[in-house]
């Protein structure tokens, strides 16, 4: 959001082209050149119909859908990010978060982010810059937002075995939350940062996410999602494509028994827009400084405002 928040603030270089900013793991990067394709289009085939990956669905039906596929996945998800991602999904994370850079004090909200890597990457960066003797104020709050109690239920577990499900002596305050992206139960102007992690794909109503998100963002926030996009490079792109209509889906049958579910992710990466689309729709939720970065030539982008 505009204003000025310096923890969280990015390098921006400003080309003729676009903005982006400048990240350090040159290796997970792509060459800056966009790719466009009429086949990401997320536009709804009429006002009461929507994308569920190549199908046609009642707009009214989607969430449902959705739900069902990450019901089935929850238990196996780092499981199907590495299918996805052939395993790099872990850096991407780690690059996201290190340019978020969130410090104690911060009030962090984690959209469709149930199983906690986002969250966790988070919590580790703040305790580490955290003094024993802080306040819970002063250490921050992060609250992990998900429609799917299954999700939320594996991120939950995970914190316990870490022992900071709730709060602890070193950390921030985590929270977990089961809601709607597109209803967020949060008041105006309370959020330092959202983050969504491939999460935002899966909504219904993409451009009512991003009014939320800025709804709920102080003056000087920063929104921040890390989402599949669209290959830039033209011997990758055909690659990613084969591997992914031809592998991902048979991969996801022998892993978890459930080809359909893969199919669906698949297909939903190529009806996300692309990522001058995206950044297009960021502003026109109300954002400034929209930019976004390519992982790994485009197969990830990171899009700020």
């Amino acid at each position: 959001r505009e204003g000025d928040i310096s923890y969280m603030m990015i390098r921006v270089a400003t080309s003729s082209s676009r903005s982006v900013f400048s990240l350090s793991r040159p290796l997970l990067l792509g060459n800056g050149r966009r790719f466009y394709t009429t086949s990401s289009s997320s536009t709804p085939p009429s006002s009461d119909q929507t994308h569920f990956g190549f199908q046609t669905v009642k707009t009214e039906d989607k969430e449902k859908l959705v739900g069902d596929v990450f019901h089935k996945v929850a238990n196996k998800y780092d499981v199907m990010n590495d299918v996805m991602s052939v395993g790099i999904h872990r850096l991407w994370k780690d690059s996201f978060v290190s340019t978020l850079n969130p410090v104690p004090g911060s009030v962090l909200l984690d959209v469709a982010g149930g199983t906690g890597d986002i969250a966790f990457r988070c919590y580790d960066k703040m305790s580490s810059l955290s003094p024993l003797s802080s306040s819970e104020t002063e250490r921050g709050k992060i609250t992990v937002l998900d429609i799917n109690p299954s999700m939320l239920a594996v991120g939950q577990d995970r914190a316990r075995q870490r022992n900071i499900l709730s709060s602890s002596s070193l950390g921030p305050k985590m929270e977990w939350v089961e809601g709607n992206a597109q209803k967020l139960p949060i008041e105006d102007e309370t959020i330092d940062a959202y983050t969504i992690a491939f999460g935002i794909r899966n909504c219904t109503d993409i451009p009512l996410v991003l009014r939320e998100a800025h709804r709920v963002l102080k003056k000087g926030g920063r929104f921040m999602c890390l989402e599949f996009s669209q290959v830039n490079l033209t011997g990758l792109r055909q690659l990613y494509d084969f591997y992914s209509f031809n592998l991902i889906p048979v991969w996801g049958h022998l892993i978890s028994n459930d080809y359909a579910s893969y199919q669906y992710l698949v297909e939903s990466i190529r009806k996300f827009p692309d990522q001058e689309t995206f950044k297009q729709m960021i502003t026109s939720a109300g954002f400034k400084l929209s930019s976004y970065e390519n992982y790994s030539y485009g197969i990830a982008a990171v899009h700020s405002g």
